[in-house]
């Protein structure tokens, strides 16, 4: 693999290392949540694009982790069955972002938790599958 591809994989790994990084630190008790969800959906999102960056593939302008899954199991089957975890983490590019009628101003703790196991585990696969040479430093 190139140097430069090499060293683009590792920055969406450690782009999205850095969103879960951001999400614990926002999810202190008390602590509001509405962000913190935010950077469990931006971890998925840039791990899915990791991926697709190393397969080579085009990467949509998109935060549908959903819609990126689909596109790296043409890639890597075993991504499909990841697809619960990507539609559980999705909205929440938007859901909290913006008031919006009838929904909260935050997630409840049990939502966030949710959340980040689930961008954790999709981080954590999308680490497993990828060459250690890629891994962030």
């Amino acid at each position: 693999m190139p140097l430069s591809d090499r060293k683009l994989v590792q920055a969406w790994l450690q782009k999205a290392a850095h969103d879960l990084a951001a999400a614990n630190k926002l999810s202190g008790e008390g602590d509001p949540l509405d962000a913190a969800i935010y950077h469990c959906q931006q971890a998925a999102e840039k791990a899915v694009k990791a991926y697709l960056s190393h397969a080579g593939a085009q990467i949509e302008k998109t935060h549908d982790v959903e819609r990126l899954i689909k596109l790296a199991a043409q890639h890597l089957p075993e991504f499909g069955r990841w697809l619960d975890e990507a539609e559980i983490v999705t909205p929440y590019a938007t859901r909290f972002r913006y008031p919006m009628e009838d929904v909260p101003v935050e997630p409840e703790r049990s939502e966030f938790e949710e959340a980040l196991d689930a961008a954790q585990r999709l981080y954590d696969f999308v680490i497993s599958v990828l060459p250690a040479e890629t891994h962030p430093i």
